[in-house]
């Protein structure tokens, strides 16, 4: 088979998605190719609200040897998630870290606004300035391509406006931390800062199915489109799938939005109608890089709240050790399930975020007030959940022989 013979069929759907395709490319490597002014102020479907606010050298995170390291945070909803949103946000906020909180297309202007309001209104937001909220939502399928143009769309934005951070964590308004960000900055401090983290496997087993995701065209969310045609395998490349939930290095985010080669590229024209690419994107470009296939460990730090009584949820979650839970929010009893985890597992105030060794004093007690001033951001605190968590991850990166 030519290595170009996927990219050819013969039917008004492949037509399009082909189109579609070419659109993605140009647009995400357009971005991620302009200069930071010009990307900033002249992109407008990627405008973003910024608190007014100039870093101070105090409030800028210290790197390297001896420091924890620098989180980038995507986290993304739909309509009527801009509350779970808020409530996730407080959750995983840390001021070393950056936030970039993007709604898609299916949320109304007043809810885009009311969660721009919500971060001006936050004292710690001001303080440090590092939480932005995308102006003008991409419309997406989470089935189709305009899922993984949107993460890379976002991951762009989030390198232009921060050299200074070390792994892009994607969220969902359904995600939840069981960790204080202490605790997941102290876990991950000893960890090479170039190993990504990717659930993934070789695919033999999935239907080709050709699809096409209207999303890449169009300012509205839509459903994707089925088609009858099937394509081949490539054999350009080898097909890896696995969680779309990632932990990914700086590095790798810019090998996928720079694309210094084709393989990103190629990677793009392939899954643009493909049915659910985010259990594919990443995983193939990882595994098809001679620079990145030895730098990543199997394994997403995320688990799925399993189904049952809340007792036994909320002691699976615990105990499996994760950094987040996935699913939440959708299954009668959550709010409770959610309460529990704010109480005994991140001790985070009501209506406030979670504190840490950064708030007034460093006290486990903290108030919101507290967590509102500065405090020393280079420093962390380990709980009882880090060490589960440290443990984790030092098993992990230790059975495949990348520790330091």
């Amino acid at each position: 088979m030519s290595r170009s013979s996927w990219l050819l069929t013969f039917s008004p759907c492949a037509a399009l998605a082909s189109l579609a395709a070419v659109t993605t490319t140009l647009l995400v490597l357009g971005y991620a190719s302009s200069r930071p002014t010009s990307f900033l102020k002249d992109a407008a479907g990627y405008e973003y609200d910024d608190v007014a606010y100039s870093p101070s050298s105090s409030t800028v995170p210290r790197r390297g040897a001896g420091y924890p390291p620098v989180l980038a945070y995507y986290i993304s909803g739909g309509h009527g998630e801009s509350v779970r949103m808020t409530r996730l946000l407080k959750a995983v906020y840390h001021p070393r870290n950056r936030y970039l909180l993007h709604l898609d297309a299916g949320a109304g202007a007043y809810e885009r606004a009311r969660l721009a309001g919500y971060v001006r209104s936050e004292q710690a937001f001001l303080e440090y300035g590092n939480v932005h909220v995308l102006g003008k939502g991409d419309s997406v399928d989470g089935r189709g391509a305009s899922a993984v143009a949107a993460v890379l769309r976002g991951a762009s934005v989030l390198v232009r406006i921060g050299a200074d951070w070390d792994w892009l964590v994607t969220l969902q308004a359904t995600d939840y931390p069981l960790v204080t960000q202490d605790d997941l900055l102290h876990a991950l401090s000893a960890v090479p800062r170039d190993l990504n983290f990717i659930d993934h496997r070789m695919d033999t087993d999935t239907a080709p199915v050709l699809v096409l995701d209207q999303n890449l065209l169009q300012s509205t969310n839509a459903e994707i489109s089925f088609s009858s045609g099937q394509r081949e395998k490539p054999d350009a490349f080898q097909l890896f799938k696995g969680s779309p939930w990632t932990v990914l290095s700086r590095g790798f985010v810019e090998h996928c939005v720079v694309a210094p080669d084709n393989l990103p590229r190629t990677l793009l024209m392939y899954f643009s109608n493909a049915l659910s690419p985010m259990e594919f994107y990443f995983q193939t470009a990882m595994a098809n890089s001679a620079r990145f296939r030895n730098a990543t460990v199997n394994h997403t730090f995320r688990v799925y709240v399993p189904d049952g009584d809340h007792r036994s949820r909320y002691d699976a979650v615990v105990g499996s050790g994760a950094a987040f839970a996935g699913r939440l929010g959708d299954v009668h009893g959550d709010e409770a399930l959610l309460q529990r985890i704010d109480q005994e597992l991140l001790r985070r105030p009501l209506d406030g975020v979670t504190p840490g060794q950064w708030c007034a004093g460093g006290d486990e007690e903290a108030t919101a007030d507290d967590c509102s001033v500065g405090g020393d951001i280079d420093a962390v605190r380990q709980g009882e959940a880090g060490r589960r968590l440290a443990k984790l991850v030092a098993g992990l990166v230790g059975a495949v022989g990348l520790g330091p």
